[in-house]
C-alpha cells in the first residue's frame, strides 16, 4: 500500500516508521524517568507529612505554636520582672565615692576619709571619719537628689561629685581605664 502524500513529498514510509518507533522509545524512557522522579517526590512528601515518629505534620505545627505561645508569655513575664527589679534597684545604694585625706596635717598617711553612698536618684549619705591623735570623729550628712542641706567640706564635696559621676579615686585604676579607652579607640 502506497501513500500518495508520502510519494509526493519523497519520503519512504519505512523511514517514517523507524522515526516513529525511535520517538516512541524516547517518550517511553522519558515517561519512566518522570515516573521515578514523581515516586521519589511522593515518598518524600509522605515522609514529610507523616513527621517524625509517625506523627503527622499538623500535630507538630500545633505543638510548635503552643511552644511559641509559652515562650511569648515567659518573655512578657521576664520583661515585667526586669522592669520591677530596675524600679526596686533605684532605691539601693549603687554609687560610691571615697576620698582619703589628712584631716589635721599632723599624723600623715591620710588616715581620714569621706565615703559617699548614693542610690539611683542620687540620694543617700556622706560618712566623714576624721582621725586625730586624740581619737576618731565621725560625721554623717544626708544627701537628697545630689544636694546636701548642710554645708559640705571640700573633701565631702569631692566625694559626692565622685559618687554622682562615678569617678574612680585610685590613680592606677584611672590610668588603666584611660589606657583601655585609648586602645579601644585605636581599634
Amino acid at each position: 500500500m502506497e501513500s500518495k502524500i508520502l510519494a509526493a513529498i519523497g519520503i519512504d514510509p519505512a523511514y517514517l516508521f523507524i522515526i516513529l518507533i525511535l520517538l516512541i522509545i524516547f517518550m517511553f524512557l522519558l515517561f519512566v524517568n518522570v515516573n521515578m522522579k514523581y515516586n521519589r517526590l511522593k515518598s518524600s512528601y509522605v515522609s514529610f507529612m507523616r513527621g517524625h515518629d509517625g506523627r503527622n505534620m499538623e500535630e507538630s505545627i500545633l505543638r510548635k505554636f503552643d511552644e511559641l505561645d509559652m515562650i511569648a508569655r515567659a518573655c512578657r513575664k521576664n520583661s515585667a520582672d526586669i522592669k520591677e527589679l530596675f524600679r526596686m534597684s533605684k532605691g539601693n545604694y549603687q554609687k560610691v565615692g571615697i576620698v582619703k585625706y589628712d584631716a589635721f596635717n599632723e599624723m600623715g598617711g591620710k588616715l581620714s576619709f569621706v565615703l559617699t553612698l548614693l542610690d539611683g536618684n542620687d540620694s543617700g549619705w556622706i560618712f566623714n571619719a576624721m582621725h586625730s591623735r586624740e581619737g576618731c570623729y565621725t560625721y554623717i550628712k544626708e544627701i537628697i537628689r545630689g544636694q546636701s542641706y548642710i554645708e559640705l567640706a571640700e573633701e565631702e564635696a569631692e566625694s559626692l561629685e565622685r559618687a554622682i559621676y562615678q569617678e574612680v579615686y585610685d590613680p592606677e585604676i584611672q590610668s588603666a581605664i584611660k589606657n583601655s579607652v585609648k586602645k579601644k579607640s585605636r581599634d
